[in-house]
């Protein structure tokens, strides 16, 4: 099998890669697999980096079998007939990108998408989550400073390393904060790393609701902490995921308490929002920044205020709840939105190296068997049509809803 790591096309351009070059060697030492690698500006490894390990860079990858990226492929850069790896934004009916979908299904592309690879029992077996998480509580502790003027922390994109940023939290001293984090995944899990290891002390939700401190605090919200059921029955998981328009949001008391948000959340588009814009608008909220790693484009979100996607050179925009528009990053009179969609591209380094760990150890050998239903659960598109376990997106695809 021949593997070609494609360019990033998509602008903001994404530095990250899917194989650092020792994992693009160690793929080709122990797997009947070639790699090569298109050469490329920008990336967090550089291309001597590929060369000086021996794997082959070339401007033409026609003769590869499987093309791997990382962010969504611009149209017209799609090769016909291909098998692409990347995460495609398509699979929650993403209206920005239906038109990408259409065109995967035009040119006969085998799509798979990262987002989709999971185990027998739905647990994703690759993603970037856990550093999205740990770049997005940075970014949302920084925006507070910054707004506060209480303290200047240094963008993540700016240091060498991970290693580097917990030197840098060694020397810190936080003022006096709330830090309500949402989910308990990859991501709630990376942005708590990232709190402990800030030095910022975890507090239970109730401890956080009934106390106030003067120190910064942060509690992690698991889902029966901020839904429950409609009815007033009992809450139970796996209803809730099964049934999640049976759910109303209880998160009021959270947002009247913290000072700062971290939404880590997976949310379904059927799920409650944690809060309306009518209910931004009163004085029970206190929140002032949001940094919302999910980022679900309202208004199909679980944060009205995330009208748009920020980016690593333009962090932050604030938001107006009594307009519904976008305002001075900063302003007293909003909320400081944090709401990049690419947040592990500010750690490039430490997050493409976990990703190809988990390639290499869970999709290489299922992409090398002659049927898989990993692979087969991850077809968004192949041969003309959706995939399999994709006709959920017919009417999404031709335009009815």
């Amino acid at each position: 099998m021949k593997i070609g790591i494609i360019r990033e096309g998509k602008t903001p351009p994404d530095s990250r890669v899917p194989l650092t070059p020792q994992q693009c060697k160690k793929v080709a030492e122990n797997f009947p697999v070639e790699v090569k690698v298109k050469p490329a500006s920008g990336r967090c490894y550089k291309n001597e980096e590929y060369r000086d390990l021996g794997v082959p860079m070339s401007y033409s990858l026609s003769d590869c079998d499987v093309l791997m990226g990382v962010k969504e492929v611009p149209i017209e850069q799609l090769s016909l007939h291909k098998t692409y790896f990347f995460f495609s934004h398509t699979i929650k009916k993403q209206p920005y990108n239906r038109d990408l979908l259409r065109a995967c299904v035009d040119r006969k592309i085998r799509l798979i998408d990262y987002e989709a690879l999971t185990d027998e029992n739905g647990k994703r077996l690759i993603a970037f989550g856990k550093f999205a998480g740990m770049v997005g509580a940075h970014n949302g502790v920084l925006t507070y400073g910054r707004r506060t003027g209480d303290f200047n922390l240094p963008r993540m994109h700016t240091l060498y390393d991970y290693a580097a940023a917990k030197e840098v939290y060694k020397k810190m001293n936080w003022t006096p904060m709330k830090i309500v984090l949402t989910g308990t995944g990859r991501v709630g899990s990376g942005a708590a790393m990232v709190l402990d290891d800030m030095g910022i002390r975890e507090v239970s939700p109730r401890e956080f609701l009934e106390n106030e401190y003067d120190e910064a605090v942060y509690t992690q919200l698991a889902c029966k902490d901020y839904a429950a059921r409609k009815d007033g029955g009992e809450f139970k998981k796996k209803d809730f995921y099964a049934n999640p328009q049976d759910y109303k949001s209880i998160f009021a008391p959270y947002a009247a308490a913290a000072n700062v948000m971290i939404n880590g959340i997976y949310w379904d588009n059927e799920a409650p929002a944690f809060f309306t814009l009518e209910e931004m608008q009163t004085e029970d909220f206190n929140i002032e920044v949001i940094a919302d790693v999910t980022c679900d484009i309202a208004p199909v979100s679980s944060i009205p205020a995330t009208i748009d996607a920020s980016t690593i050179a333009e962090p932050v925009f604030g938001f107006d709840p009594t307009t519904g528009e976008k305002t001075d990053a900063f302003d007293e009179a909003g909320v400081d939105m944090m709401t990049i969609d690419n947040l592990p591209n500010e750690l490039p380094r430490d997050a493409s190296e976990a990703f190809g760990k988990q390639f290499i150890k869970n999709i290489l050998p299922e992409l090398l068997k002659p049927a898989s239903d990993v692979i087969e659960r991850a077809t968004v598109t192949k041969n003309g049509n959706l995939g399999t376990h994709f006709e959920y997106l017919r009417d999404y695809l031709e335009g009815r809803e």
